[in-house]
């Protein structure tokens, strides 16, 4: 089974943006859910089984759950849900060959889904899905064109 490429995967809702973000932690940290429970200090790991299962994670634990799971997906949901990109910020560093590859097949899939949604050949989520990702990236690599005159100096990189 091939691992999944994290970058391009898009949330439904917040129930399946808990999942995602589980299911990275236990992909790529190896953290089951009880785990996860106790690097947000939960006194029970039924807590968040009962938080996941009804999509109700209390706000002020959102970082906290992220944190313990390595990855954004609820808050990621949350800005999309809204009618909002989300972009990370670009630090206006040299592009190489393979970025612009990557962007390019990131349109090329997006532009692929949407022939074919308005085929009737595929669901609306998965388009969405392929489009957003797609819109993310074009609007990252617009800011970081913008930043490289002036790029932000290194200080997380090791």
């Amino acid at each position: 089974m091939s691992k999944r490429n994290w970058k391009t995967v898009q949330a439904r809702d917040l129930r399946d943006a808990m999942d995602l973000c589980l299911d990275y932690a236990k992909e790529n940290h190896n953290r089951s859910v009880d785990s996860v429970a106790d690097l947000m200090g939960l006194p029970s790991k039924w807590t968040l089984y009962k938080w996941v299962q009804e999509a109700s994670l209390p706000s002020r634990l959102i970082k906290p759950f992220e944190m313990a799971c390595g990855i954004d997906f609820v808050s990621r949901w949350l800005v999309v849900s809204g009618g909002k990109l989300v972009i990370a910020i670009p630090k206006g560093r040299n592009g190489a060959p393979e970025d612009i590859q990557a962007l390019q097949a990131i349109t090329h899939e997006a532009i692929g889904a949407l022939i074919k949604f308005y085929a009737d050949q595929a669901d609306a989520d998965a388009t969405l899905a392929a489009v957003q990702t797609a819109l993310e990236r074009m609007a990252w690599h617009k800011g970081n064109v913008e930043k490289y005159r002036q790029p932000e100096l290194p200080f997380d990189e090791e």
